[in-house]
């Protein structure tokens, strides 16, 4: 045999994986399932119900999507579309928490 199982690729370089961001387009209440579906390829619904049944299984599941949805960058909108009061506030905390909105104090 003369061709290889798999074909390799032409160039050394690893694909490029997405970053890891709150969907914009695919979301229902903060984007966070879409962003984790986006990232890893994995249906967005698989997301949710891992979410919901974490939540069912002791309440993990509402605590992880809280603290991913601040700590998550934002993605981008669909065109047209402006963020809502709650994605703006929620903007800010990412801000807050990531040191982006903090300035430094000359003490």
């Amino acid at each position: 045999m003369t061709s290889a199982p798999f074909p390799t690729p032409s160039n050394d370089q690893p694909p490029v994986r997405p970053q890891l961001r709150r969907s914009g387009t695919e979301k229902m209440l903060g984007g966070v399932c879409g962003g984790l579906a986006e990232y890893s390829g994995i249906d967005v619904v698989l997301w949710r119900v891992g979410f919901v049944g974490l939540t069912l299984a002791g309440g993990a599941g509402v605590i992880v999507y809280l603290l991913l949805w601040v700590l998550m960058p934002s993605g981008p909108l669909r065109p047209g579309d402006s963020p809502s009061p709650v994605d703006r506030l929620v903007d800010k905390l990412h801000g807050a928490a990531s040191g982006a909105g903090m300035t430094p104090r000359g003490d």
